[in-house]
């Protein structure tokens, strides 16, 4: 495989963040569309990125306090206890007893909240499949070998 050559901005550090961030901005953007509407296409979605983001958080780590949940999404307390109640109120997720700390609770997604996030994730793939088939094989394989560099600078 022969990958093509750096030119213009690309070619330096500066260039290549500004490509990156905007590409990536674009991509999220997109995806962001296609989230699921309460009322239909077209219609308001049912919860906002935070709320997603959340539900998003409990399901993949598991059993989480509200507290651990604000500070992994970076939120303060009072913010996140306003979404948690909009979570379970819909159902989404569930309060249980902390396993050791009688003052505390866990969040867990339910059944239905896990039901949302495959959807979305189905849905949001499925677009995702359909865009990188109209790609070369050239150009998937140089996705296939960014995909963990991406990943790498998300969690620095």
């Amino acid at each position: 495989m022969t990958l093509p050559p750096i030119r213009g901005r690309t070619a330096s550090a500066p260039g290549l963040a500004e490509e990156l961030r905007i590409s990536i901005a674009r991509l999220s953007r997109r995806l962001r569309t296609l989230r699921p509407s309460a009322a239909g296409e077209g219609g308001p979605s049912p919860l906002s990125l935070t709320q997603f983001a959340a539900l998003a958080a409990i399901e993949r780590h598991g059993s989480m306090t509200p507290r651990e949940l604000a500070d992994h999404e970076k939120v303060q307390p009072p913010s996140m206890t306003r979404v948690i109640a909009y979570l379970e109120e819909r159902g989404l997720v569930a309060r249980s007893p902390h396993p050791t700390d009688g003052r505390q609770v866990v969040l867990n997604a339910t059944d239905e909240g896990a039901a949302l996030l495959a959807d979305e994730r189905r849905r949001k793939e499925a677009w995702l499949a359909m865009r990188l088939g109209e790609l070369t094989d050239e150009e998937r394989e140089i996705l296939r070998r960014a995909a963990p560099v991406i990943d790498k600078l998300s969690r620095s």
